[in-house]
């Protein structure tokens, strides 16, 4: 089975979409991520991404970037992450984009971390971003764009850090505009048997990111990406392997060994 691969489009050569393209195109990948930056700026390039689109370019999704998180705990910024998500969403069509992924929050709060005790209970903020998924998902279901709900590691979220409850919320939401994404990198530290998770969330997973062990491209680390590689096969995975990380050299020199590691 062949994986599709992208490359977030910080990381490839060129200063035009269809220029990033090219180079993605060069270096064995198939498609860009994009930068969902919030603040009106992913809205803003509407008409950018409808023209790369129309030459060509492949851009099959986008990662949240520089906005409030649905997580949060201060009820404005909450109210502000619904609508800055909803806004994201109704900007995909225009790439030709399926979903945008997004964690419950990052760097808001860590249990693991001082001071240990989270500011609201648990179960209040499980129903909290259940009932967010659910506003943003009416707007998902209306545009035909995804939320990918993103795990977490530990350190930087405080409630959904593995795929088995990124499952259980898709499950409640109840919407196919809510799915789950895989991170590997994330995998890496919070699940016990990284296959046996990618088998049992099946098809909820929509999305893989990629990040080996050590926050590098794949190959850089001492992660198995056999495994995943063969659970996402038995899944039947037909979605995107999409760049999350760090790059140990040079775009051109570190991407073809990338391409050449992770298409079978």
């Amino acid at each position: 089975m062949t994986f599709r691969l992208a490359a977030q489009e910080r990381m490839l050569e060129g200063d035009t979409l269809e220029e990033k393209f090219a180079f993605a195109q060069s270096v064995g990948f198939d498609g860009i991520e994009l930068s969902g930056r919030g603040g009106g700026v992913f809205a803003g390039r509407a008409e950018e991404l409808a023209q790369a689109r129309k030459a060509g370019v492949v851009m099959p999704s986008a990662v949240v970037a520089q906005v409030p998180f649905l997580g949060d705990f201060d009820p404005e910024r909450r109210r502000s992450a619904i609508s800055e998500l909803s806004e994201l969403l109704r900007t995909l069509p225009q790439a030709g984009a399926a979903g945008i992924v997004s964690p419950n929050a990052f760097g808001v709060f860590s249990k693991r971390l001082p001071p240990f005790t989270v500011p609201r209970d648990d179960d209040e903020s499980w129903r909290s971003l259940v009932e967010a998924l659910r506003e943003v998902a009416a707007v998902g279901e209306e545009y035909g764009s995804v939320v990918f709900l993103e795990p977490l590691n530990r350190f930087e979220d405080y409630l959904i850090n593995t795929l088995e409850q990124a499952s259980r919320v898709v499950d409640e939401v109840g919407s196919p505009a809510v799915r789950v994404i895989a991170d590997t990198f994330h995998m890496s530290i919070e699940e016990a048997d990284i296959g046996a998770a990618i088998r049992a969330a099946g098809d909820r997973i929509a999305h893989v990111q990629l990040g080996d062990s050590n926050r590098l491209e794949p190959g850089a680390g001492h992660y198995d990406w056999d495994e995943t590689l063969a659970a996402l096969e038995d899944i039947g995975y037909g979605g995107w392997l999409a760049m999350e990380c760090g790059l140990s050299g040079e775009p051109r020199d570190v991407l073809p060994r990338v391409a050449q590691l992770l298409k079978r």
